[in-house]
């Protein structure tokens, strides 16, 4: 699982990068400020919890015994539903897809809650 991790969290620290460069270069012109401003949350979302995977990993490296893989996939179901869906709204203005945003969202909540619990569990 290390390795899955390291290398989630890679791949999607590289998509923030693109998409974020693409967004200011190539979507600045045809964006409004609404569109403009749900991409950048979506970019801004992704990078935090592109560092949310690469502590997974960490952690996951440094403590074997205890279990942080479900932090993982509540940060990379996160990452693929709230950004993913705001990335798609802001650049197709498909409203609809507004309504998987908040299930990403709660993803987060959840990978966040869950490190908490594993850490606050681990014997360290």
């Amino acid at each position: 699982m290390l390795k899955f991790w390291l290398i989630s969290a890679g791949i999607s620290g590289f998509l923030s990068v693109g998409l974020g460069a693409f967004g200011a270069h190539s979507l600045k012109n045809i964006l409004d400020e609404y569109g403009k401003s749900i991409y950048e949350k979506a970019v801004l979302y992704q990078m935090f919890h592109t560092l949310a995977l690469f502590l997974v990993g960490i952690l996951y490296h440094l403590f074997k015994e205890t279990s942080f893989f479900l932090a993982g996939w509540g940060f990379l179901i996160g990452i693929v539903l709230f950004s993913g869906s705001l990335y798609v709204l802001a650049t197709t203005n498909v409203k609809w897809l507004g309504v998987i945003t908040p299930i990403g969202g709660v993803a987060f909540l959840f990978g966040w809650v869950w490190l908490i619990r594993t850490l606050s569990k681990g014997h360290f």
